[in-house]
């Protein structure tokens, strides 16, 4: 009795529309009870607690491998059981050696030794009372190198292609590449394949320093010590054990295997890339290379020449210990079925922001669901609420893990929701796969906005002037961050969120709680309102009668994607066309619209524990159906067929990467095998919601 008043007057405490509303995949009786204890749930998150949780995580630099990563893992633990959940921790091995020398000298004209780092700001406390990690690449090759310099802009497989236009080869120099659109790694495999000697990479102040803003400490911009460290490796996992977990006693794959540069890599400030830079002569730069430093840009090579050193542990200690965490509350009726929220622990520095935000919103939305359970509401799925290790080097642990425990996840997986930078500044964004988009659009209604400008979805369509009956855009599932392992390896469906602003700290040692608390979120609000955001994702997912994924909304996205693969078939004067996939996509929405009415009219009715199981077990193998267990066929490991990150990019996003990719390298044949490949894998997504359309019915 008293746990319905309890739900009772949480409704009652509901806006009318909210109340009258029905959520997908419950019943009407079920929706209202939800709803009020979403209600309840995301009023606990509190800025107090968060802001202590972050202050202790991120006082001091904390990189996988570390002494002072092992004491996150504790103080996550710590967190998760004073929530009291279940926690465990999972160990695991893996190749993830540390650079202990380093160095860039000019050795000519006028030869000076570079000073590498970003050293202390008396404004920030955390940069003078602990050591700064180096200022390196992780994975970068090891060595000694020396050549002239030749300035390479972006480092893009379309630079070398304009270099080669003019006569400039790297083969055997120095090359120096801003950052910028395109992953490190793809900028190291471009740099060796073409024969360099060595890279290095610095921050441009026409993308990331004064050109944008203020610099730190006065503004949020990087300043011209900064450094971005970052991972080299091109990949997902420990690069040691491709496709399998590195547990104990784990088969290694050697060096030469491995998909991480020979070639030693660094990264700098621009105040370092100057010295390098300002004295190049030789060839005019191409149209657009220039960049914000104060002379004009050359390419060389030369004058300049320029002593690149890399020593790592990799011959005495390569392999070290990662540790993910998990607080698990077991569900009451499917407690094989499982929602996960993660969060990547580990960072090149401090990491107020990347990614210690993500892992208070974690540790934060497992306390308000575990609070939420002492008055009376259970979640019907085992909710588990994760930090992976190693993320920056690689998506590592949290590729172990899907590794590890693949099985268990290709059967019962619901969701895997990921918390990557989830606060940083005012401006709220979301993406993941379409089917969960509708979820999080309805719980960021719900949700006041800390702006107070109404819900985080009012400030979220105010903020992107989307046309009226449009929704803000949101992202795709490429690649770059844990959902990497569920979602382009295994295909269990994605969600994300976060909120973002004018930032210069990316992998900087100044990314410190100080920052934070002058210009990302002083308050620690949207760090709330991001936990407010994976309560009610979490409690959603775990109780719906019916998982609420939306086939209609995926089926309309797949749609979108189909104009590009006519026009470059057309452009290059190649037979076949998207029709066949259009007229599977349009049997899925045929399919999905069917799937949506039954539902519904099920759920007013009712539907019996044996519906649910039966129908739901159908839902969780749509996705499923459009991954391939060979994979990609450049890349096995990613087994997705909708998207990925694309091979030559990194960050970039690629859509139905079997055939796109099949376009790029000029493959008539191959374009024709996939298309036909890919139209059978949307049948058989269709054919399992029609499936769970059936089971609705069964008796």
């Amino acid at each position: 009795m008293m746990r319905t008043l309890a739900l009772l007057a949480a409704c009652a405490a509901l806006p009318t529309a909210l109340v009258a509303q029905q959520l997908t995949g419950y019943s009407p009786q079920g929706a209202a009870a939800q709803r009020a204890a979403e209600a309840a749930a995301i009023a606990r998150p509190d800025t107090a607690r968060v802001r202590s949780l972050a202050r202790a995580l991120a006082d001091r630099p904390h990189i996988a491998g570390t002494a002072a990563q092992a004491r996150t893992r504790d103080l996550v633990i710590d967190a998760l059981r004073e929530a009291g959940l279940q926690t465990e921790v999972r160990e695991y091995h893996v190749w993830l050696p540390h650079t202990v020398e380093y160095g860039v000298w000019r050795i000519a004209p006028n030869p000076k030794a570079l000073d590498l780092r970003e050293g202390p700001l008396p404004e920030d406390p955390t940069s003078v009372a602990y050591p700064e990690y180096p200022t390196v690449n992780g994975y970068s090759g090891t060595g000694d190198a020396t050549g002239e310099v030749v300035y390479v802009n972006y480092g893009l497989i379309e630079d070398y292609a304009q270099l080669d236009s003019i006569g400039v080869s790297v083969r055997g120099k120095v090359a120096i590449a801003r950052y910028g659109r395109s992953f490190r790694g793809i900028k190291a495999r471009e740099a060796e394949k073409h024969g360099a000697v060595a890279l290095l990479m610095y921050s441009d102040p026409a993308d990331d320093g004064y050109v944008q803003g203020d610099v730190y400490p006065e503004g949020p911009f990087r300043n011209e010590r900064g450094v971005q460290r970052g991972s080299v490796m091109n990949g997902a996992g420990d690069p040691s054990t491709p496709g399998y977990p590195s547990t104990a006693g784990a088969t290694r794959i050697p060096l030469d295997q491995m998909p991480v540069p020979r070639i030693p890599v660094l990264p700098l400030s621009y105040g370092n890339a100057v010295e390098l830079l300002k004295d190049v002569r030789g060839a005019s730069i191409p149209r657009g290379w220039q960049g914000g430093l104060a002379f004009r840009y050359h390419v060389g090579p030369g004058p300049v020449r320029a002593r690149v050193l890399v020593k790592s542990d990799s011959a005495t200690a390569a392999i070290k210990p990662i540790w993910n965490t998990y607080g698990i509350i077991r569900g009451t009726d499917f407690p094989d079925e499982m929602v996960l929220v993660g969060a990547h622990r580990d960072a090149w520095s401090p990491g107020a922001q990347d990614n210690v935000s993500g892992t208070v919103s974690v540790v934060e939305a497992a306390r308000a669901v575990a609070e939420q359970m002492k008055s009376g509401w259970r979640p019907r799925r085992t909710l588990v609420f994760a930090t992976w290790d190693a993320e920056e080097w690689g998506l590592v642990g949290s590729s172990e893990y899907v590794e590890d425990d693949s099985l268990r996840l290709m059967r019962g997986a619901v969701a895997y929701l990921n918390q990557d930078g989830a606060a940083g500044g005012p401006n709220f964004g979301g993406g993941g796969t379409p089917t969960l988009r509708a979820t999080l659009r309805d719980i960021t209604k719900g949700i006041a906005d800390p702006s107070g400008g109404g819900s985080v979805y009012d400030v979220w369509r105010a903020r992107s002037r989307v046309a009226e009956g449009a929704e803000p855009a949101m992202g795709d599932p490429g690649g770059g961050s844990d959902f990497a392992g569920f979602y382009n390896h295994l295909g269990i469906p994605h969600s994300d969120w976060g909120f973002g602003g004018a930032s210069g700290i990316y992998h900087s040692n100044f990314d410190s709680y100080t920052f934070m608390e002058r210009f990302g979120d002083p308050g620690y609000r949207y760090h709330a309102a991001a936990a407010r955001i994976g309560t009610a994702m979490m409690m959603r997912l775990a109780n719906a009668d019916v998982l609420p994924y939306d086939y209609v909304e995926f089926a309309r996205t797949m749609r979108t994607y189909l104009a590009p693969i006519d026009r470059n078939l057309a452009a290059k004067g190649w037979p076949g066309s998207s029709a066949p996939l259009a007229a599977a996509i349009d049997r899925m929405e045929r399919a999905a619209i069917a799937f949506a009415a039954a539902r519904d009219q099920a759920l007013q009715r009712g539907l019996s524990r044996a519906q649910q199981v039966a129908t739901n077990a159908s839902l969780l193998k749509v996705e499923r159906a459009m991954t391939r267990p060979e994979g990609l066929r450049t890349r096995p490991w990613y087994r997705n067929l909708i998207y990925v990150a694309d091979v030559d990019n990194g960050y970039g996003n690629m859509v139905f990467p079997s055939v796109n990719e099949a376009i790029r390298y000029g493959n008539a044949a191959l374009i024709e095998q996939e298309l036909a490949d890919l139209v059978m894998r949307f049948d058989a997504a269709t054919a399992a919601i029609e499936s769970a359309r059936v089971a609705l019915t069964a008796r």
